[in-house]
């Protein structure tokens, strides 16, 4: 396809001259291979672990080289955005660096870990609306009144160049490079990465990961045009972008192969193998490409694939349910409901049966009067950990062999 005049704006050279800004500044983070992952995927899977940034995100790098092309004027005014939080934490950071005040509308929903990280790295953090969209309409008007200087998140030809480095790094760090699997939210990170890529190696596949929840990029894609979607709740905060920008869609228009979307538990079941397979913290966004891979949403069969690791900036108390669905998904925690007579030692007897089949108990709940219970029985909730779904098909079937009725709380 044909770039259009605005997006003409952001080429190859801009993105060279955006790495020799930034150098020195910017963390060059590693793309390992992955045994594990290559055998989960099919594919053989690098990861670009931008979660190693300062900032936990990559978003510092078009944050970074907005901050180097404004004039001492543009400077002096300060800087404004707003962000679900790791362009905040990004330009927040190198604006303290620099002295240049910087002020930072996030949604009220952001999670702590975000709004804590941008004002420790020196962001006067200003909280308003449910959404990025809100925060947006706020950071704009507070930009007219007070004359500072807008920094867009995504939609900006300097902030896109920024995030483009990451493409001329990959293709040094990756010989044989054949496919990048990248996230979606505004597309800056994607446009800047598909033109590097493109305009080096034509035959490098680049595909984009949008949430289910909010695929603005494939429905602006899908109508030709940039659309404002409903709003919605996602794990992958970060891409949580109701409109993709104007700059930005001609270039994934004219560069990117493929846009697939990935449903919440999917991105969820992601995080889990990154910290337990290796052992590496992801947010939603970050894990976003390796759920793609993961779930085989995309047309890639075998090839040589780097997956973006965007960011790592979860919030803790997110990150333990995460934890816990995943192994109630994976069959290692269960819950059963369970009627016993209501006697001295009928709980003995039942987790004497449990601890046989070596499952942990981790919590108990006794009822006596819902659950439809006779008067001379009880009924326990039983939480407790297992290895694997083999392991609980056989402690149901023996709790079944001595008599106990039961079911699966799901």
């Amino acid at each position: 396809m044909r770039l259009s005049s605005a997006s003409t704006r952001i080429a190859l050279a801009d993105i060279e001259r955006a790495r020799q800004n930034i150098a020195g500044s910017v963390f060059l983070s590693p793309c390992p291979h992955s045994q594990t992952l290559s055998r989960l995927t099919g594919q053989q899977v690098h990861l670009k672990l931008e979660n190693l940034q300062m900032t936990g995100a990559f978003k510092e790098r078009g944050a970074l080289n907005k901050l180097l092309s404004l004039s001492k004027a543009e400077a002096a005014r300060g800087v404004i955005t707003a962000s679900a939080g790791n362009h905040a934490q990004g330009l927040a950071y190198h604006a303290a660096r620099r002295n240049i005040a910087a002020h930072i509308v996030m949604p009220l929903a952001t999670p702590l870990v975000k709004v804590m990280a941008t004002r420790n790295f020196g962001g006067q953090v200003v909280l308003h609306g449910d959404n990025y969209d809100e925060a947006y309409t706020e950071a704009l008007r507070l930009q007219a009144d007070c004359e500072y200087t807008f920094v867009h998140p995504f939609d900006d030809p300097a902030v896109i160049a920024g995030q483009g480095v990451i493409g001329l790094e990959v293709l040094e760090q990756v010989p044989g490079l054949e496919a990048v699997v990248a996230p979606v939210g505004g597309g800056g990170l994607i446009g800047g990465v598909a033109c590097a890529i493109k305009e080096i190696n034509p035959k490098v596949k680049v595909i984009g990961v949008q949430t289910a929840r909010l695929p603005s990029m494939a429905i602006a894609l899908a109508q030709g045009h940039p659309v404002t979607i409903e709003p919605a709740i996602t794990v992958a905060d970060g891409i949580a972008v109701r409109r993709a920008g104007n700059l930005t869609l001609p270039l994934v228009e004219h560069y990117v192969d493929e846009l697939v979307t990935v449903e919440e538990e999917d991105i969820a079941s992601a995080i889990l193998v990154l910290l337990e397979r290796e052992k590496t913290l992801a947010e939603g966004a970050g894990a976003a490409a390796l759920a793609a891979l993961l779930q085989g949403k995309t047309r890639l069969r075998g090839e040589r694939t780097v997956a973006l690791v965007c960011g790592g900036n979860i919030d803790v108390t997110l990150l333990a349910r995460i934890i816990e669905r995943g192994l109630v998904k994976d069959g290692r925690m269960v819950r059963l409901r369970i009627h016993l007579l209501d006697r001295p030692g009928a709980l003995h007897e039942l987790t004497r049966i449990i601890a046989e089949h070596r499952a942990n108990i981790v919590e108990l709940l006794f009822d006596r009067a819902y659950y439809g219970v006779n008067l001379s029985e009880t009924v326990i909730d039983v939480t407790f950990e297992t290895r694997d779904p083999g392991q609980v098909s056989e402690l149901l079937a023996a709790l079944t062999a001595s008599g106990y009725k039961h079911e699966m709380v799901r």
